[in-house]
C-alpha cells in the first residue's frame, strides 16, 4: 500500500482515479463504527473527500446508514474528558504530596521550638515598616 507522502505527491485527476478496494472500504468503514478513526481523520489520511468516506459507511455500515438519526458522543469530548480526569488526578496527587510537606514544616518548627525554648514562628526583635513614609534620606538640608 502507498504511504502518505505518496498520495500527498499525487495530482488531483491522480487521485480522482485512485481505487480502494471493498475490503479497504468496508475495513475503513468499520473503524469508524469502533470509534478508532474518524471520517475526518481518513479523509485526510487517504486524501479522500468526506463525502466519499461517507458513501462507504451508507453502503457498508452495518448501523450508520443514510436518513438513520443516532446520537453519538463526540470522541474528542471523550479524549478531552479523559484528559481532565488525569490532569485533576495529578493534581489532587501533588495537592496530597505538598500537604505532607507542610504539616513536616509545621511538626519540625514545632520540635526546634520546644528544643530553644521559645517560639520560632514568631520574629522578636525585627523592626515594623514605616509604609510609604519619608526617610530622610533624598530631603535637601539648607
Amino acid at each position: 500500500m502507498a504511504t502518505l507522502q505518496d498520495y500527498e505527491k499525487l495530482t488531483l485527476l491522480e487521485r480522482r482515479r485512485r481505487y480502494f478496494s471493498e475490503s479497504f472500504k468496508r475495513k475503513k468503514v468499520s473503524e469508524i463504527e469502533r470509534n478508532i478513526a474518524t471520517v475526518a481523520e481518513i479523509s485526510r489520511e487517504y486524501q479522500v473527500t468526506r463525502t466519499a468516506v461517507y458513501q462507504w459507511i451508507y453502503k457498508y455500515s452495518r448501523h450508520l446508514k443514510k436518513g438513520t438519526k443516532q446520537v453519538i458522543e463526540m470522541k474528542s469530548d471523550t479524549r478531552k474528558l479523559q484528559a481532565l480526569r488525569e490532569k485533576v488526578e495529578e493534581l489532587e496527587k501533588l495537592l496530597g504530596q505538598k500537604q505532607v510537606e507542610l504539616e513536616f514544616h509545621k511538626k519540625m518548627v514545632e520540635i526546634a521550638s520546644e528544643e530553644v525554648g521559645f517560639d520560632i514562628k514568631k520574629k522578636y526583635g525585627s523592626k515594623r515598616s514605616t509604609g510609604s513614609g519619608t526617610t530622610g534620606k533624598n530631603t535637601k538640608s539648607s
